[in-house]
C-alpha cells in the first residue's frame, strides 16, 4: 500500500511563491510516474505537471514557466515549486501515482490579496 501525503499549501499574495511536497511511503517510488493535479471549486480536476522516473517533465500550458516539478528519490518525495502565483491558481492540489492510481488527501493553495 502506497500512502501519499501533501504539505506546503497556504495563503499567498499574487506574485508570491509556494513549494508543495508529496511524501510517499512504500517501495519503488523511484520507478513511478508521479504528478500534481489541482481542483478549483466548481471545476474538474486537472493535471498540472508530471514527472517520470527518469526525471522527464510535462506541464499544463497555464503553469509553464512558473511552476517546476521535481523529485528526490532518496527521500521518496516529489515537489512542486510554484512562482508568480495568480488568483486562478487557487485550488486544492493533489499528489498522484499514475501506475498505482493512488491519490493524496490534497493541500489547499489560495492566492489572494
Amino acid at each position: 500500500q502506497v500512502q501519499l501525503v501533501e504539505s506546503g499549501g497556504g495563503l499567498v499574495q499574487p506574485g508570491g511563491s509556494l513549494r508543495l511536497s508529496c511524501a510517499a511511503s512504500g517501495s519503488f517510488f523511484s520507478s513511478y510516474i508521479m504528478g500534481w493535479y489541482r481542483q478549483a471549486p466548481g471545476k474538474q480536476r486537472e493535471l498540472v505537471a508530471s514527472i517520470t522516473s527518469a526525471g522527464s517533465t510535462n506541464y499544463a500550458d497555464s503553469v509553464k514557466g512558473r511552476f517546476t516539478i521535481s523529485r528526490d528519490n532518496a527521500k521518496n518525495t516529489m515537489y512542486l515549486q510554484m512562482n508568480s502565483l495568480k488568483p486562478e491558481d487557487t485550488a486544492v492540489y493533489y499528489c498522484h501515482n499514475f501506475q498505482r492510481n493512488y491519490w493524496g488527501q490534497g493541500t489547499q493553495v489560495t492566492v489572494s490579496s
